[in-house]
């Protein structure tokens, strides 16, 4: 198990990493996590989702993902609630408080997926989730060392060093936990490193003294690791312009933005300056394509939207002739009302939209989870993804479809051309539709080929890692089962 001093000190990636460089060597490998909280899923072949760091991991280690990766997700929908996502299916929405009370019944189905996970693998590496320090989450903990105790696991403990504190924060969390927790940290290794290893030198000496274990490596800071998909919406606080070159393409941060993924491609592009707008900030009058992107939450981030000024902006801006693409909860706002008959998101009720496709959706209890290709329809390219949402849209604008999806239609194009909205995540990974996509913004096309560059850097994380990190050491100390 790879446990972290704390959350971002880049579990997600070492177990990526990891992956790869165990599965090169020929191993069977399987990535897990018991518990995770995330709004970006991934949809798995066998209809269900996962955490999208789960879903990467299970590309380096070259295996499909599976709802057992990752069986408990919780996807934030207000600041103290979540809906519950167990073995890939929704199975409700609960306060925090309310979670925190009965969490210890989902303790059966993360051993259970544990042990399928575990009988397709020589390896399994299971990622826990910020840090086993929080001693008052100790007491049915799912996530970390009450995982571990369950399933009767090692652990390696992650300190990130350039956030700073790192002897503290790993001497740290080793004296803190009770003495069976602590013997189950094997080791430590110190991650995103700068600078010469060896002014560092009496700092391992002390934390191997202190904690009695080895140091199974120091990590270098790997800068391509920019490339690969980010879990927590937080990485967007950091990303606020891509660059100053090419055509703009503005982003809407919202506050329950799920699947903000679908971007990846675009931050890339080197025609393109993709700018995430922050709350609070207006949206860039030199914008050519202003997207709004899948919310957890349509209704409440329809409301934050106005609540920001954004929809004068917008309105404003499709007068100036700009373009507006909504994806999933981005598309449903786009409409004219969203209704929530059955209060999935809150009371029950219907809210004006934004008015700018002749479209209304209707939130209903039933999820699409699918992965599905097609054709997107003004330049006939091929374009794949999945889909993942409650709700269904409908309208005049609809038959104006954004793409045919396994012969049906999606989305919807307002008579101008200048909005678009479809329910089809993951679009901008295809490299034909996004070359014709960008070309119609007038973007010269670019021999960006997206897919090629993930498996490239996760090639170059596993090098890495095998540069630094003793594998051999980490294999011994895994445990059989």
């Amino acid at each position: 198990m790879i446990m972290g001093t704390g959350s971002d000190v880049g579990k997600s990636l070492i177990v990526s990493g990891l992956a790869r460089a165990f599965a090169n060597r020929g191993l069977r490998v399987q990535p897990f996590k018991p518990q995770n909280m995330s709004n970006n899923a991934a949809v798995t072949a066998d209809g269900g989702e996962i955490g999208r760091a789960q879903a990467l991991q299970a590309r380096a280690a070259r295996v499909p993902p599976s709802v057992h990766m990752n069986p408990i997700l919780l996807k934030p929908e207000t600041t103290t609630g979540a809906q519950v996502i167990v073995q890939g299916k929704r199975q409700s929405s609960m306060t925090a408080r309310d979670y925190f009370r009965s969490r210890m019944n989902y303790m059966e189905a993360c051993i259970e997926s544990f042990h399928k996970v575990s009988g397709l693998a020589d390896l399994v590496l299971v990622e826990g989730a910020g840090s086993p320090g929080e001693i008052n989450l100790r007491d049915g903990d799912l996530a970390n060392m009450g995982f571990a105790e369950a399933a009767d696991l090692p652990a390696i403990l992650i300190g990130d060093i350039h956030r700073g504190g790192v002897i503290a924060s790993i001497a740290g969390t080793f004296d803190i936990l009770p003495q069976s927790d602590r013997n189950r940290l094997k080791g430590f290794l110190i991650n995103k490193f700068h600078g010469d290893p060896e002014l560092f030198s009496e700092g391992l000496d002390f934390l191997e003294n202190r904690t009695g274990t080895p140091c199974v490596g120091i990590v270098p800071h790997f800068a391509a690791a920019r490339n690969l998909p980010a879990e927590d919406a937080v990485a967007l606080e950091d990303i606020l312009t891509t660059s100053e070159i090419g055509i703009r393409i503005s982003v809407l941060r919202l506050s329950r933005i799920a699947n903000f993924d679908d971007l990846d491609p675009l931050r890339l592009e080197p025609g393109v300056t993709l700018t995430f707008v922050q709350p609070g900030e207006p949206i860039p009058a030199d914008s050519r394509l202003v997207i709004i992107p899948g919310s957890k939450s349509t209704v409440s981030d329809l409301v934050a939207l106005r609540n920001e000024g954004w929809d004068i902006d917008l309105l404003a801006h499709v007068r100036r002739g700009g373009l507006v693409l909504g994806l999933c909860g981005g598309y449903q706002m786009l409409g004219k009302f969203v209704s929530d008959p059955l209060g999935l998101e809150g009371k029950p009720g219907r809210v004006p939209g934004l008015g700018l496709l002749n479209v209304e959706t209707t939130l209903v209890s039933d999820k699409t989870l699918t992965r599905i290709a097609g054709i997107h329809v003004p330049s006939g390219a091929v374009v794949e993804g999945y889909e993942i949402h409650l709700g269904t849209t409908s309208g005049p604008d609809c038959t104006r479809p954004f793409a045919l999806l396994g012969g049906r239609q999606d989305g919807a194009i307002s008579a101008s051309g200048q909005v678009m909205g479809s329910y089809l995540h993951g679009c901008f990974s295809s490299d034909d539709f996004r070359s014709k996509f960008l070309i119609s913004l007038g973007v010269q096309a670019s021999e960006l080929r997206f897919e090629e560059t993930i498996e490239r850097v996760l090639d170059q994380l596993a090098e890495h890692l095998e540069a630094n990190l003793d594998l051999d050491l980490i294999l011994s100390l895994a445990r059989e089962l």
